[in-house]
Parts: structure tokens; sequence; C-alpha cells
């Protein structure tokens, strides 16, 4: 869909801002939250997160904002230089874009895109939420990154196929309508 670097761009700012919020949220609420409740005495997860001072981040507790924002940055800095470009590059070496259906080599680069970036972004998250009070350890941060992926994998290709991808595709169509229009019409005037 996006045909220029400004395009990709904006079509990526759109993936990472619904991303991240679901994976924070995820991470947060699904995973983790029955524990925060539990250690914190509390019946919210909102209210967990403040009584403990945080999200428990780089050693530190940090705001939900800190920890949302760094997760975009560094989303949209993997996304835009790796995932991007990688993805569309795997879905191009097993079909030709142009004789492809177009749903079927869009769900190809959904594929690669989550292949690439659950197991990077799952590494990313195991050094800032490791359990550095405790020590460092190489053992046990690996068995947090293969955790991270197992919990992650299922939840970020399926939210990716059938949530997050259809939204950003139908955003990015009512952003760039008019450009949309116009390669329509110069198709097919050709």
């Amino acid at each position: 869909m996006p045909r220029n670097q400004f395009q990709r761009m904006i079509f990526a700012l759109l993936t990472v801002i619904i991303t991240v919020h679901g994976y924070v949220f995820y991470s947060l609420y699904v995973v983790n939250g029955s524990v925060l409740m539990q250690i914190n005495g509390t019946d919210s997860v909102i209210d967990a997160i403040r009584n403990q001072g945080g999200v428990y981040m780089l050693g530190r507790f940090c705001p939900i904002w800190a920890v949302v924002l760094l997760e975009f940055c560094l989303a949209y800095t993997l996304e835009v230089t790796v995932g991007s470009p990688l993805s569309f590059r795997l879905a191009c070496r097993v079909f030709d874009p142009r004789e492809t259906n177009p749903v079927l080599f869009e769900s190809a680069i959904i594929c690669a895109t989550v292949g690439i970036m659950c197991p990077t972004m799952s590494l990313m998250a195991a050094g800032l939420y490791y359990p550095y009070y405790a020590g460092f350890n190489v053992l046990t941060f690996l068995a947090n990154w293969v955790k991270l992926v197992c919990f992650n994998f299922p939840f970020a290709f399926f939210s990716q196929m059938f949530f997050i991808q259809p939204l950003v595709r139908t955003l990015f169509k009512a952003i760039f309508a008019r450009d949309i229009k116009a390669r329509s019409v110069e198709a097919q005037a050709a």
C-alpha cells in the first residue's frame, strides 16, 4: 500500500502507535496482572502499579507513560530500519508482488514482520524488565527472553493479522485517499 518513503513512515507510525499500546496493556494486564495484584494486595492492576510506584523497568519503577514512550521509540526505530524492509524482502522471496493476490502478499508481509519483530522486541523487553535487583545472570536473561517470545508470539500474530493491520490499512486509506484515487485513475488510463 505505501508507495514512497513518507507513506512507509506514516504506515509504520500508525502500526507502532497501536501496537505498543496493545502490548503494554497485554503485558501488564493479561500476562502479569494477577501477580501484580497479588504482590500489592489490590483488586485492580492499575492500583497495583500505582501502589508499587510504577512499572519496574531498567532496575527502577517508572510511570506507565515512560514505559509506553520508551517502547514506542524502540519499536518505531526497529520497524522503520529493520522490520518493514526485511519483511518486504522476505515476502518477495516467496511471492512476486505483481502476480500475487494483494491480500496474500500483505499476509505474507505481516507474518514476516511478526517473525522479525516479536523475537527482537521480546529480547529488548527481556533487558528492559530484567530483575536487576537480583543481580544479572545470562541464563536467566535468555530464559526470560524465551518466555516473552512464547507469551507474545501468539498475541502478536493474531492481533496483527486480524485486528491491528486491518485497522492500520483502513486508517492509511483514509489519510491517503486522494493519492490512492490518483493512482487508480493513472492505472486505468494506462
